[in-house]
């Protein structure tokens, strides 16, 4: 469907079932005749496989609700298939949020979405909706970074002051800690993120990915008994994650049908060795800012494994290792909604024609105006 029909149609729909006004404001306009205060944002997430939708009062989640695409065990998700899933869902999410945080239209201050990182045809349709919504509620728009929207929530959750942050998901692995009003980038990887290993291995032994295929590697990981020595990858506070994932998609199946190991003993190897090295460069990142707190965000960040080896770290460093749990951690709206709080508080606000999508959206190319 072409974006101006699209628009079109949403804007039917959405007016229909809430007997809003259809007409078009120009943001511009709106928002320098408006004082720029806010209490209530409502954010939208759909980078990747989830669509949330969540609603944020002055730093409480008021609402949260989301929808996971998920396909048959082998296949990971392909972009144009996930955003007519999201398109499929996205008014249904919206719905649900309003009425669960009892929130009406005209209670909103800003409507939040993603920008970006993530898949350019899920982003799209996402952005589409949030754009037409803003208009149709006569409400300022931000775009948020996703990155951010991690970082964000999480230091909301869990009191984080100043932490050195592992942000960990399907896309990304990144150690970052905040400087000059940037979230700066210390460490990274060089190839493929964490999670695409795990995701990616999963589907060479065909595990389920309902609910997700790094949660199901986690539970298999429990049964290991044999430690099987895998490639490890590391130089300064950078990883690569291609090896050890070329290694083991080629070696799997002659381990397993030698009986030399079982499934189970390779997902146990594979996590040790890809969370010794997520640990090795956050430590290295730590001593480098003399941080104390580390914070781990993103979809990875929920597994009780990986928060462990961290703990133990920080334990022998006398410091404090914070996390959050899986409504906060995987992908959701809520995120988006309390980075665009912090944003929108700040007077930051992205004019319509502005209101693009970027595949490609480094977290250190954000200005962190919000924070001292």
């Amino acid at each position: 469907m072409a974006a101006r029909s699209y628009v079109s149609a949403v804007t039917r729909h959405v007016a229909d079932r809430q007997g809003w006004s259809v007409s078009v404001l120009d943001l511009h306009k709106l928002l320098t005749s408006r004082d720029i205060t806010m209490t209530i944002v409502v954010g939208f997430e759909g980078s990747a496989n989830k669509i949330g939708v969540g609603i944020i009062q002055d730093g409480k989640v008021l609402s949260n609700p989301r929808r996971t695409y998920i396909t048959p065990p082998g296949q990971g998700f392909m972009p144009s298939d996930t955003a007519r899933h999201h398109r499929s869902c996205i008014l249904d999410v919206l719905q649900e949020a309003l009425e669960e945080s009892n929130i009406k239209p005209e209670d909103v201050d800003c409507v939040a979405y993603t920008k970006g990182p993530g898949m350019g045809a899920p982003l799209l349709s996402v952005a589409i909706v949030a754009r037409t919504v803003a208009q149709l509620w006569k409400k300022p728009l931000l775009g948020v970074n996703h990155c951010i929207g991690h970082i964000e929530m999480g230091r909301l959750i869990t009191g984080a002051e100043n932490p050195t942050v592992l942000y960990v998901s399907g896309g990304n692995t990144q150690v970052i800690a905040y400087s000059e009003r940037c979230y700066r980038i210390f460490g990274e990887t060089i190839d493929i993120a964490v999670g695409n290993c795990l995701d990616r291995f999963a589907r060479v032994l065909k595990i389920s990915n309902d609910p997700s295929p790094g949660y199901n590697i986690e539970q298999m990981a429990k049964k290991g008994k044999k430690f099987v020595e895998l490639p490890y990858t590391v130089k300064g506070m950078d990883v690569s994650f291609s090896g050890i994932l070329s290694y083991i998609e080629d070696m799997s199946h002659k381990m397993l049908s030698s009986g030399e190991c079982t499934p189970e003993d390779l997902c146990f190897s594979l996590q040790e060795t890809l969370f010794s090295m997520l640990v090795e460069i956050t430590e290295r990142a730590m001593a480098h800012c003399g941080s104390q707190e580390v914070l781990i965000v993103g979809g990875v960040g929920c597994n009780v494994r990986l928060q462990e080896m961290m703990g133990v770290m920080c334990e022998e460093r006398g410091a404090k290792i914070f996390a959050t749990d899986e409504r906060f951690c995987i992908d959701n709206g809520a995120m988006i909604a309390q980075a665009g709080w912090e944003m929108f508080r700040a007077g930051q606000v992205t004019n319509l024609q502005d209101s693009w999508i970027t595949q490609r959206y480094r977290t250190d190319e954000v200005e962190v105006t919000w924070r001292d």
